[in-house]
């Protein structure tokens, strides 16, 4: 077996279904699934039953320790030889595989990531969270780029593969709660293994549903970028501060408007950036309705991740504190 496709999965069998359907269209066929159910209260059972027939499928079912750990599960009941992690709200093209394998073999690649797309039918809400995650305006268009704004490209776990020599030598995922898919690229690479983007292996990501999964999800990032300094300290970059530099002028703007007499002409700043955000989204989308949810998608994202990065200040560096996250109980949501 080439290819082992690794998904952890927690309460999402409707979306687990959903791509497990397009793994049955992949042109390139030397590959196995492998499921982890991480501890749901609402299980995929059915759903891998029903494609059993259809898929080499294995199912395994273990107690809820979030996506790294059991993705390092599934990794050692593998078979394939090279290991791809998606997450379960993920689906994938018909040609997925193909593009991955030609890159690999073409490159020799040791470790590879794609981008992520959104899809047509997505809802406006996921539309708007895909905007404000790939945006040039909020995350400078980096995620998914050829070309990278403030470091190298680190494969993300919803689509994101490794041989099975770097997880022997690796271990896998580290036991962090959030941010161990960065933390794991940063050690294949300190060890020269050569990792790199694979553009045409692109899947649909849906993300969250809603604007609070999405702020918990950034505001945990936040938090992790934190986790992820004090473990490789090199790694920290001067991009990596604009969200909580973006939220702190934000806060501060809005005081001064409020307390002085002057203090709107503060605001003229977040007022343009605004503008300009309205402007690009609703061009992209051709609907100024949805333009003006990416606004507020943008906001989620650069408050959610500005605020999180601030706190991880304050508890790991300013208190010495553990590792943490703000919303521990939700791992996939």
């Amino acid at each position: 077996m080439k290819y082992s496709i690794i998904v952890a999965v927690y309460n999402r069998p409707d979306e687990l279904r959903e791509l497990l359907e397009t793994l049955t269209r992949q042109t390139f066929r030397d590959f196995e699934v492998v499921i982890v159910e991480d501890g749901s209260t609402l299980t995929s059972k059915d759903v891998c039953d029903a494609f059993a027939s259809q898929l080499r499928l294995s199912y395994y079912v273990k107690p809820n320790s979030g996506p790294g750990p059991s993705r390092n599960y599934g990794c050692r009941r593998a078979t394939g030889d090279i290991f791809i992690f998606l997450d379960s709200d993920c689906t994938v093209p018909d040609d997925y595989l193909q593009a991955i394998d030609k890159a690999v073999v073409r490159d020799g690649l040791d470790a590879f990531g794609g981008p992520d797309r959104e899809h047509a039918s997505f809802t406006p809400t996921q539309k708007a969270i895909s905007y404000s995650m790939t945006s040039l305006l909020t995350t400078g268009g980096i995620r998914g780029a050829k070309v990278r704004v403030g470091g190298a490209f680190h494969p993300r776990s919803f689509n994101m593969g490794i041989t099975r020599d770097v997880f022997n030598d690796t271990e896998g995922f580290s036991g962090m709660r959030f941010g161990e898919d960065v933390e794991f690229s940063i050690r294949m690479m300190s060890r020269g293994y050569r990792v790199a983007l694979i553009p045409d292996a692109w899947v649909y990501h849906k993300r969250r549903t809603d604007f609070k999964k999405f702020f918990k999800q950034v505001h945990n990032s936040g938090i992790a970028r934190i986790n992820i300094t004090l473990r490789h300290p090199q790694t920290l970059k001067v991009t990596h501060f604009f969200p909580a530099a973006f939220t702190t002028y934000l806060v501060m703007s809005v005081v001064a408007a409020l307390t002085q007499p002057i203090g709107s002409l503060a605001l003229l700043l977040p007022a343009l950036y605004t503008v300009a955000l309205l402007v690009e989204s609703s061009f992209k989308y051709r609907n100024p309705l949805l333009g003006l949810r990416c606004v507020v998608a943008a906001y989620v994202q650069l408050l959610g991740y500005g605020s999180g990065f601030i706190r991880g200040i304050i508890w790991r560096i300013i208190l010495n504190k553990p590792e943490q996250g703000a919303f521990e109980k939700t791992f996939y949501a």
